[in-house]
């Protein structure tokens, strides 16, 4: 008579099943995973990414992590006395705050991940933009309204950067002696100078150098929504121009989708925008039909 096993043991296995096609589908690829908010103040949020990249890694993708951290580089600023002004809610990034950024973005946050990586049995390579000439960033510029005369005006953010070269070949030599990539939106100018750049740039720009097939930027809500607040799964880039026309989407949504756009038009395979506040939200995201988040395809 055969074994009789438990539902939930089966479920399990139909589960690794409903998987195949995904594992067979993305084995030796690339996922660029933008890893943020939330989830890096959670240590237990920080295992369960760690296990999830880990996982990918063992079923032959190659996952590339590149993190933020502005709320701790705020943090470090306040307890050093570094003073902050802000544009347009950006942070003015002069040479003390640049130096903060760094230490804190390339060294504890970095290295942190890196341990995390570790104890769920990865081998990480923590770096920066500025490891094997990865990144040369340029000084971004950006324009703000005159309060009073409503003119559009050029506004200096100090030493905040964009990625303007990108080149792979230090990513591909670590993810093809086993590791992961754990990179610091961290970058030098052509003159040397050291840059911050915006983490979900700095993704999008890996990405689309790699031509990873997937870029994904862990958020702190489900993804894009309707006027109603249903998930939206799937999004063109026109779709995204018409939803921003009619103000559905707004605030910080409309700068993170500008970066899966510029990324999947650049050589990025597809982009999603998922729930970082839900455990394993990538591997549902990856491994299952149903998808977890907003995926857009050029």
């Amino acid at each position: 008579m055969p074994h009789s096993f438990e539902p939930a043991m089966l479920a399990k296995a139909e589960t690794l099943i409903e998987a195949l096609p995904y594992l067979q589908r993305y084995e030796g690829r690339t996922f660029v995973v933008k890893y943020g908010g939330h989830a890096m103040g959670d240590p237990d949020a920080a295992r369960d990414f760690a296990e999830d990249v880990v996982l990918l890694k063992a079923v032959g993708i190659n996952p590339v992590v590149v993190h933020g951290g502005g709320p701790q580089i705020g943090a470090m600023l306040k307890k050093l006395g570094v003073e902050s002004t802000f544009v347009d809610g950006l942070r003015v990034t002069d040479k003390a705050t640049a130096e903060v950024a760094e230490m804190v973005l390339s060294g504890a946050i970095n290295k942190e991940l890196v341990g995390w990586i570790a104890q769920a049995g990865g081998k990480a390579l923590g770096i920066s933009g500025k490891d094997g000439g990865l990144v040369i960033a340029t000084k971004v510029t950006r324009t703000a309204k005159d309060p009073g005369s409503q003119i559009e005006q050029a506004v200096d953010l100090g030493f905040v950067g964009e990625p303007t070269k990108v080149d792979v070949n230090i990513i591909e030599v670590a993810s093809a002696a086993g590791m992961i990539p754990v990179i610091a939106p961290i970058a030098p100018g052509a003159g040397g100078e050291t840059y911050n750049i915006n983490a979900d740039t700095m993704a999008g720009a890996i990405a689309a150098a790699l031509g990873a097939a997937r870029l994904f930027l862990l958020t702190d809500v489900p993804g894009v929504l309707d006027k109603d607040g249903t998930l939206l799964t799937d999004l063109t880039p026109a779709d995204i121009a018409k939803l921003q026309a009619e103000g559905t989407i707004s605030g910080g949504m409309i700068p993170k989708l500008e970066t899966c756009i510029h990324a999947v038009e650049a050589g990025c395979e597809a982009a999603v925008v998922l729930d970082g506040r839900v455990p394993h939200a990538m591997l549902l995201e990856i491994f299952t039909s149903r998808g977890a988040g907003t995926l857009i395809k050029a």
